[in-house]
């Protein structure tokens, strides 16, 4: 994060500049990639299972919080010490933070053992050292892959597009614009520990078979239908009313699918929160690209409602997966 700054504050040249930021945001994208995967697995050693959805909520919705004050406190900070001096002083913050981490919170082998002794999560206590790939056996984690998938294209389409799309389409004022960007996430970190709390009480009562997947499948739909009352409404306050119920209800989804990844991959379940994690991006990675290019051609109506489109379809993924069925299992079959 402080290198993105430093080139801005040394490097002129646009090609030249270009380059580096390539450079620079792709070695970030490699210290960052084992975050999600690392706190789920961290969540399947402490937390006893009946209460794995819950956290991981927890932990997801802490990341939103960071994610919808980005507009509102970043631009600020781009407005008073331009670009280059605000990732400087981000750098800082996080710095420190990960500081306060290491000393206070640390990974020692007595606190990776608190949970109920199960190997969810537990890649280093197995066996079994065949490669990752193995993971994409499990037919059930591919499904599982391919839903969440259809989930980061939904939240990539807010967390790229909506201050763009409040400002520039729909000309709101810029601190407005902020204002209304922030609203979709800040729901969304709602929705994560809510949908968490509810997935583990859904398992209560009707078994992780049946109770894991209702959670999912009804915070996707929910999403999908209020994405298109916030596309048809007219009035900025609806629509932004509309879009951060859309992402709350889809929060909803998130801690189901990390602990279901976590038990899915059994004593390699950190592996297999790396799979869903990259498959996730993967697929939220189309939205930045194709938001523009749709509402260039057809508007931007279209553009956004395509997200609902393929959160349905991720809620189809969902009724071919077993829930319960370990790597360990899941790999007799071959």
């Amino acid at each position: 994060m402080a290198l993105t700054g430093v080139i801005g504050l040394s490097i002129s040249g646009g090609a030249n500049a270009f380059i580096a930021l390539v450079v620079v945001r792709g070695l970030m994208g490699i210290v960052s990639a084992p975050l999600y995967p690392a706190c789920a697995a961290a969540v399947g050693r402490w937390v006893p299972s009946g209460g794995r959805s819950r956290a991981n909520g927890l932990v997801n919705g802490s990341a939103l919080i960071g994610v919808a004050i980005t507009p509102l406190v970043f631009g600020a900070f781009i407005d008073l010490f331009d670009w280059p001096a605000t990732f400087m002083i981000a750098a800082c913050v996080t710095l420190v933070l990960a500081l306060v981490w290491y000393v206070f919170v640390g990974t020692d082998s007595e606190k990776l053992q608190r949970g109920d002794g199960d190997t969810a999560g537990t890649d280093n206590q197995a066996g079994d050292h065949s490669s990752w790939w193995i993971l994409l056996k499990n037919r059930d984690l591919l499904l599982l892959t391919l839903s969440y998938g259809a989930v980061n294209y939904f939240q990539y389409l807010f967390f790229y597009w909506m201050n763009y799309y409040f400002q520039t389409v729909l000309e709101l004022p810029e601190f407005k614009s902020r204002a209304y960007a922030a609203m979709p996430p800040l729901a969304m970190a709602v929705g994560m520990p809510l949908g968490g709390w509810l997935t583990d009480r859904l398992e209560a009562a009707f078994g992780p078979r049946r109770g894991r997947k209702i959670m999912p499948m009804a915070g996707m739909l929910s999403g999908a239908g209020l994405l298109i009352l916030g596309v048809s409404a007219r009035d900025p306050a609806w629509i932004v009313t509309w879009f951060a119920l859309a992402l709350g209800a889809v929060g909803t989804a998130e801690g189901a699918f990390w602990v279901t990844a976590i038990e899915l991959g059994g004593r390699r379940g950190g592996s297999s929160a790396a799979l869903l994690n990259t498959g996730g991006n993967a697929g939220g990675m189309l939205a930045p690209v194709l938001t523009p290019w749709i509402g260039q051609l057809y508007g931007w109506g279209y553009a956004v409602g395509l997200g609902a489109l393929i959160c349905l379809l991720g809620v189809l993924f969902w009724l071919g997966i077993e829930i319960g069925e370990s790597f360990e299992e899941s790999r007799q079959d071959f």
